[in-house]
């Protein structure tokens, strides 16, 4: 089975072939993706709303990207994994930058590192670059500025902010990065993008132009009825299986149909008393409590 690099993910780019990418933060769903075949796992500081609850990536730590990137590659055999570099992990200096990039791949087992930004970064990627890093860059609607852009909006609907998206991507991709994340823009935009790039870019809610797509695999699956922006395909109602199934293992409890004579264990010959002991004649005293905790288990949890 060949693993995918991210000379595969160029290969793509230039044979018309579209690049698969979605989220993962732990080594079951991880490794369901990898062998339904995805390209790419993104372990996305998306985390931080759709495991942790929070309203915003913002407060998404290095030590928790570290460790569900460890979680994720224990579950694939193929698939590019990226990681993405939390807020203030790589803003602050180039230095910083590296050493966070570092431990992505270093402890987290990533294969590259996504961070957010335009031109501003270039320098920080090329850095990152030099000291044997792949680097993917984040255009667009970039969710660590949420307060900066007024919240989570399209990107790049005038000329002037176009230009700029298009001027940035230009700067990525000489500082080295092997790949665009391109996130809220016009589909006008992103197929300019595109076009002019010899790089892969992967689009989310940036149009059908892209040379691949990324999804929130909470969002693909339908774990969260309550968010349905206009770009997300849902392939499941996994919120409905999942009550459903809650909702059965509830009722069986109560009815007594769960657990049933198969999902337990015997031990014919096993004794965990000594036998009472009798004088003929004599009667056996059972001074045992029904109701005291069972001593096959111990005390109970």
């Amino acid at each position: 089975m060949k693993k995918v690099t991210i000379h595969a993910l160029a290969r793509k780019k230039q044979q018309g072939e579209r690049i698969s990418m979605l989220t993962a933060y732990d080594a079951t769903f991880a490794r369901l993706f990898d062998e339904a075949g995805v390209d790419a796992l993104l372990v996305g500081d998306s985390l931080g709303m759709v495991v942790q609850g929070h309203d915003s990536t913002l407060p998404v730590t290095m030590n928790e990207v570290v460790y569900h990137c460890r979680a994720v590659q224990r579950g694939v055999r193929r698939a590019h994994v990226v990681a993405d570099m939390p807020f203030m992990s790589y803003q602050a200096s180039a230095d910083e930058a590296v050493k966070n990039a570092g431990r992505l791949v270093a402890e987290g087992g990533a294969h590259g590192v996504k961070l957010e930004g335009g031109a501003d970064f270039a320098e920080v990627v090329s850095r990152i670059v030099r000291a044997g890093i792949p680097v993917m860059g984040h255009l667009g609607l970039t969710p660590q500025s949420v307060h900066r852009m007024g919240g989570y909006v399209v990107q790049g609907r005038d000329d002037q902010k176009a230009r700029q998206i298009l001027a940035d991507a230009r700067a990525l991709e000489q500082a080295g990065c092997y790949a665009l994340v391109l996130e809220g823009m016009p589909v006008e935009l992103a197929a300019e993008v595109t076009r002019r790039l010899s790089i892969p870019t992967i689009g989310i809610g940036a149009g059908p132009a892209c040379d691949g797509q990324v999804l929130v695999c909470y969002d693909l699956l339908g774990l969260n009825p309550d968010f349905s922006p206009r770009f997300v395909k849902r392939y499941l109602d996994g919120a409905g299986l999942v009550m459903s199934a809650a909702r059965a293992y509830v009722e069986e409890l109560s009815s007594g149909a769960f657990p049933a004579e198969e999902h337990g264990f015997h031990a014919p010959g096993l004794r965990l008393f000594p036998a009472p002991v009798s004088t003929p004649g004599e009667a056996v005293v059972d001074d045992e409590d029904d109701d005291a905790p069972s001593r096959l288990y111990g005390t109970p949890v």
